[in-house]
């Protein structure tokens, strides 16, 4: 499924207008409406990441929907460029749960927290699958 559909379909699911959504995101309504119909491309990353946690998602779910890396993930495979291909093409093949265990592990050995709840991954998968239908 395409960015603007997922971020329409999630925000009518949390029954909100285009106008309180575009209000929260800080755009307006005029040029939010053509992005959800697909006729417009996603916006900049820091617009895809506020509507991201306006409507409780994760951001890199919506930037990977928009075609996009975040950032600071950009930078992180500059720094490390043949370790990071060599571990992203050895996770290729795994499921998600995997993944996330490799994560874990890895956060946990540095010390770090989490950037995005499971179940927010989740939850975007799940409205991906169901604008599919």
């Amino acid at each position: 499924m395409k960015f603007g559909r997922t971020v329409r379909k999630l925000r009518e699911e949390q029954e909100m207008s285009i106008a309180e959504f575009a209000r929260r995101v800080g755009i307006s309504p005029t040029y939010l409406a053509p992005i959800e119909r697909e006729v417009f491309p996603p916006p900049a990353e820091e617009k895809i990441v506020k509507i991201a946690k306006a409507l409780d998602q994760d951001p890199d779910e919506l930037l990977a929907l928009a075609g996009r890396v975040a950032t600071d993930l950009q930078t992180i495979i500059r720094k490390n460029p043949s370790s990071t291909a060599r571990l992203l093409r050895a996770v290729r093949a795994m499921g998600s749960d995997s993944i996330e265990k490799i994560a874990g592990n890895a956060e946990k050995a540095k010390g770090g927290s989490r950037r995005a709840a499971p179940a927010k991954k989740t939850k975007a998968k799940k409205a991906k699958k169901k604008a599919r239908r």
